[in-house]
């Protein structure tokens, strides 16, 4: 019998008040496997990202992560997911290696100092470490941020534009640690506005509109000609 799916979901519905925000969203990530969720502003992608992290109910509709329901089990969803939203979310008050040692201490992993310290390293901030998060650009935030990846272990990680704003540096870091989350059998569901960087870890590429989920495709075979083409085909429809 095959395993099910580490994300599933099925019949989900997202309101808020009369505005319909997801309508019968069907998805599922195997373990091994990551999907770029491609769509519109206002699609739904980073709605559907909070539901299965367990930061907003579904209005109907089920969604699973690892096996557990995202709402009647919400703590237990939390114990296999990780979630690395559009915005830095770092502490401006803080140097990097607090932020870094916070993240560590709430999430319940490892924070010694040679763990932090190659955290950071595998972001290029090692040389900043002891630097106030205020003192930042925006691409270096982002890396900060990327840096919990190196510490996390989650079995589905769920990333909302993880390329934004990063330089080709840290896109390449992180395209490899997604690879080596893949490898390691953790389950990647990334929202991406970037068709050619979505495709570098996609194996399968699902596309998000009018509330929907209007294609579900196998990435191996698609360009990013193919793919532009084939988004404004969807979405142009929906």
């Amino acid at each position: 019998m095959t395993a099910e799916p580490l994300v599933h979901v099925v019949g989900l519905r997202k309101a808020f008040a009369t505005q319909v925000v997801l309508d019968d969203v069907a998805l599922d990530v195997r373990a091994g496997e990551a999907v770029a969720l491609l769509g519109p502003n206002g699609a739904g992608k980073t709605t559907l990202l909070r539901i299965l992290a367990t930061l907003a109910r579904p209005t109907r509709g089920t969604a699973r992560v690892a096996g557990h329901d995202c709402v009647r089990e919400a703590e237990r969803v939390r114990a296999h997911v990780a979630l690395v939203g559009h915005g830095t979310w770092v502490y401006d008050d803080l140097t990097a290696l607090e932020n870094l040692k916070f993240w560590a201490t709430l999430g319940g992993h490892a924070a010694d100092a040679a763990t932090l310290q190659a955290a950071l390293a595998a972001v290029e901030l090692e040389r900043v470490a002891g630097a106030r998060v205020r003192t930042f650009s925006l691409g270096m935030k982002r890396r900060l941020a990327l840096a919990r990846l190196a510490l996390a272990r989650p079995r589905a990680l769920l990333l909302d534009e993880p390329f934004a704003a990063l330089d080709q540096s840290a896109g390449k870091w992180l395209q490899a640690r997604l690879a080596a989350f893949k490898a390691a059998g953790v389950a990647v569901l990334l929202t991406t506005h970037s068709f050619g960087r979505g495709l570098g870890i996609a194996d399968r590429v699902a596309i998000l509109a009018g509330g929907r989920v209007v294609l579900d495709t196998p990435a191996a075979a698609l360009t990013a000609d193919d793919l532009r083409r084939l988004y404004a085909l969807h979405v142009d429809e929906a």
